[in-house]
């Protein structure tokens, strides 16, 4: 009844009720607890705490989540990584070679610098594929080669110890596993299950289950398939001539719940539908925008290939422009990041419609942050 006397008019007792509520609510939809399984449901709460996250980034921010950097050995120094943490230009890291205590040591710096400066917290990744695993993290247990795992439960086992390895460390994001046929690539050799295109399927996405169960964001790589192709993008341009024959692979991963895929630098000529125009695939809306994600129906985090070494792309004017307006949701290790990241604040200025995809990628960003408890 007091509260009757003091607001004759209910109308403003209810908008002061309003006031009161509404920052208890955006708080709960932001602390709420969500997980992997939760990122491809139709869940109103985890959609009002993305949009009330996004809603608070400036345009400088929402971009920042978009660009990945490097550190480790063969990365950039540590020194630089905090610089662009300190001027909230990335989203996330990747490492590369170095051990468990230096690595460890780094994500805790780096975190510590995100909570001092309030920003979002960033998403750290590896590339701890089975026969990459001991490299990526030195003296990590070793667990063999991709192409030696037979069986599920021999992969059930390999997923367990990776996924430990790298929850250990604070690391959030595997780029494995590589969804290509052939050992006898240049570039995959024993990163592939082999040549048998079931087998490499069925324990590809063994591989993803696993990982994405135990907490870990899984990466089917690398799309649209460079295992039947002749050469390195690390070193030269590579071409798929003709039909893309890896492309039915992604099929059953992308059905079952895969996060994230990685698209290679990997140029597709004589195909009259999906030819890309002299462009790598990780530079192609062709590929990208109208085959995987409109024509497949991925609706996941879609990552380009490392952009700072790769000769394939390296000889492109901007190519991490590129890569982003070709649909890349997160642009992997540019040379540049500064530069990366105005040259897209620059293109949204003035293209509504990548504005609109921009916009997009981030939302998927944040909604992945959110169900794998980064946020």
């Amino acid at each position: 009844m007091l509260i009757l006397y003091t607001f004759p008019n209910m109308k403003y007792f209810f908008v002061l009720l309003l006031l009161i509520i509404l920052p208890f609510s955006i708080c709960n939809a932001q602390n709420s607890k969500f997980d992997l399984d939760d990122f491809y449901t139709v869940n109103p709460k985890l959609d009002r705490a993305v949009d009330s996250i996004f809603n608070a980034l400036t345009d400088k921010q929402k971009v920042a989540q978009m660009i990945i950097s490097c550190t480790g050995e063969l990365g950039k120094p540590e020194a630089i990584v905090k610089k662009l943490t300190e001027d909230d230009i990335i989203g996330g890291v990747v490492f590369l070679k170095g051990s468990k205590k230096t690595h460890t040591e780094t994500i805790d710096e780096l975190n510590a610098i995100s909570k001092k400066n309030k920003t979002l917290p960033l998403i750290f990744s590896m590339d701890a594929e089975p026969s990459l695993f001991a490299s990526r993290i030195k003296g990590a247990q070793d667990v063999g080669k991709t192409i030696d795992i037979k069986t599920k439960s021999k992969s059930d086992s390999v997923v367990t110890i990776i996924n430990r390895e790298l929850k250990e460390i604070g690391v959030h994001h595997n780029f494995a596993p590589v969804l290509d046929i052939s050992p006898s690539n240049e570039a995959i050799k024993s990163r592939s299950y082999g040549n048998n295109k079931d087998s490499v399927i069925n324990l590809a996405n063994r591989f993803i289950k696993c990982t994405q169960e135990g907490g870990i964001i899984a990466t089917a790589k690398h799309f649209p398939g460079h295992g039947l192709v002749k050469g390195d993008t690390h070193k030269q341009s590579v071409y798929i001539d003709g039909p893309l024959q890896e492309v039915d692979n992604y099929i059953p991963i992308i059905a079952d719940g895969v996060l994230s895929i990685m698209i290679a630098h990997i140029t597709v000529v004589n195909n009259d539908v999906f030819g890309t125009n002299g462009l790598p695939s990780s530079c192609s809306r062709r590929i990208i925008t109208d085959l995987l994600k409109d024509g497949m129906c991925f609706d996941g985090i879609v990552i380009s290939d490392a952009l700072n070494i790769m000769k394939a792309v390296t000889i492109l004017d901007n190519a991490p422009l590129l890569a982003s307006k070709a649909g890349c949701d997160m642009i992997l290790m540019p040379q540049d990041e500064k530069k990366t990241m105005n040259s897209i604040l620059e293109e949204i200025k003035i293209n509504e419609g990548y504005k609109t995809q921009v916009t997009e990628s981030v939302k998927k960003i944040l909604r992945l942050k959110l169900c794998a408890g980064i946020i």
